[in-house]
């Protein structure tokens, strides 16, 4: 990363560092792709159980990952500080903290993953195939969330490509296995959709194992000695990196448990519902790859100005971001719902799915257009650090109006499920409109404060 002195120069390195994110985005969702695709494949409640599955532990993932992210906008600022040994210490005790919160995961799910299944009544072939792969996920874990801590530190280090050539070679072993575990080809197991899970699993052991080996061997990572020893581990730092990540790792968790809780409520329909839904919300999570990555050069560019005390360069930063977000997702909104059947037809090959599929899509240009706001808007907050506001507004927004909302359209109207994508979309908006609204109140505090250091 460096300073920029222009909107031009501005623009061209939000785009240098997005791309790669992207591309690495899209990585890491066509593992899901791929099960989703390949269980829809096998058969309907195949597919339906990955569904409920995914559905159970992606609120946990990115509510918990969620907290490690902070060690992308602390690193960043350090980084623009050039505190080195900050940034040494921020990312070693982020491992820390990884390895402990996905080993309370593990023994969690052990604990909780049967009553959850059996609470929710679900036909027999769908509960066997969704406890199946939860069970496989848990395999990678431990994997998945330090190397979430190694992706952060690299990201603030401004070397986003590096994740994208990682996840590049991860991809054809990913689908590899996939596809034998699923479908049970040469020496390998049939599994049917709980074969998508262990090679997730097996697939994050790879990534974990290069990411490492890059990180200990090429400059400028190598320069860190991240894998030094236990010199700079402290629990103070750990408590830092909590105080910012656990409001972060709320506002995750609050926004991802309200598509899991929407899943749960649609699983009350029946199998060809619960398959549309899990079409529709896969096709948009694609496409929610492009704010998504927008929104993470966007906290460490903010950050690192931040961290250099350039105020203005980071409202730049925060603003650019929210617009490319919001234009691209009008474009490949308009674009989804023109080729709704079209790209319904590659998540299956039932006839009813596919209808219903496209027809929930028409409410994605509105959906995505909503959730690029917050998810920029957030990114932008986080970059300063101010989270503890930001998990308020989307606890509110997720679960006091799009829950109440989705469910009264969905079983008090003649909406049926589509309900629920409207009630997505009206709490996605409210936390979008909020969050722009507490951006703007803390961009001109921090410039009144600084107004005042300079006159004294």
């Amino acid at each position: 990363m460096y300073q920029t002195f222009s909107l031009q120069e501005r623009i061209k390195q939000i785009t240098f560092m997005l791309l790669p994110i992207l591309i690495t985005q899209l990585g890491m969702f066509a593992m899901g792709f791929f099960n989703t695709i390949m269980s829809g494949r096998y058969n309907a409640e195949a597919l339906a159980g990955v569904a409920i599955g995914t559905s159970i532990w992606n609120p946990v993932f990115t509510g918990l990952s969620g907290i490690l992210m902070a060690v992308s906008p602390l690193a960043a600022q350090a980084i623009g500080e050039k505190k080195n040994n900050e940034v040494l210490s921020i990312v070693k005790n982020g491992i820390i903290l990884g390895f402990i919160i996905a080993f309370a995961v593990i023994l969690a799910g052990s604990i909780l993953i049967g009553p959850i299944l059996n609470g929710m009544n679900l036909p027999v072939g769908v509960e066997e195939t969704a406890r199946g792969y939860l069970v496989g996920l848990s395999f990678g874990i431990i994997p998945l969330f330090i190397f979430n801590v190694l992706r952060s530190f690299i990201y603030a280090v401004g070397k986003t490509g590096v994740v994208m050539v990682i996840l590049f070679c991860s991809l054809p072993i990913n689908l590899f296995l996939n596809y034998v575990l699923i479908f049970g080809k040469w020496v390998f197991p049939q599994l049917g959709g709980a074969g998508g899970g262990y090679a997730t699993s097996f697939t994050y052991w790879f990534i974990l194992i290069l990411t490492a080996i890059i990180i200990k061997t090429k400059a400028p990572f190598s320069s860190y000695a991240i894998f030094s020893g236990i010199n700079g581990v402290s629990w103070g730092k750990c408590k830092e990196i909590l105080k910012i990540g656990v409001p972060m790792g709320l506002s995750i968790f609050f926004e991802t448990s309200m598509f899991a809780a929407v899943t749960i409520l649609i699983s009350k329909f029946n199998v060809t519902t619960i398959a549309a839904y899990q079409s529709a919300l896969n096709i948009v999570s694609f496409l929610y790859m492009i704010p998504i990555s927008i929104s993470m050069a966007q906290t460490v560019l903010v950050g690192f100005e931040v961290g250099a005390g350039r105020y203005k360069d980071a409202k730049s930063y925060s603003w650019l971001g929210i617009y490319l977000a919001v234009l691209v997702a009008l474009f490949t909104g308009i674009l989804v719902v023109i080729f709704r059947y079209e790209v319904a037809g590659f998540y299956s090959t039932n006839q009813a799915v596919i209808a219903l599929t496209a027809h929930f899509l028409i409410y994605a240009l509105f959906f995505q257009i909503s959730d690029a706001i917050q998810a920029t808007a957030l990114a932008a907050l986080r970059g300063y650090k101010d989270v503890n506001i930001s998990f308020v507004i989307t606890l509110v927004s997720y679960w006091l109006i799009c829950l109440p909302a989705g469910y009264v359209l969905a079983h008090y109207t003649d909406l049926g499920a589509t309900g629920y994508w409207i009630g997505l979309t009206l709490g996605l908006l409210a936390a979008g409109v909020c969050l722009s609204i507490r951006l703007m109140v803390i961009q001109k505090k921090i410039f009144n404060k600084k107004e005042i250091r300079e006159a004294g």
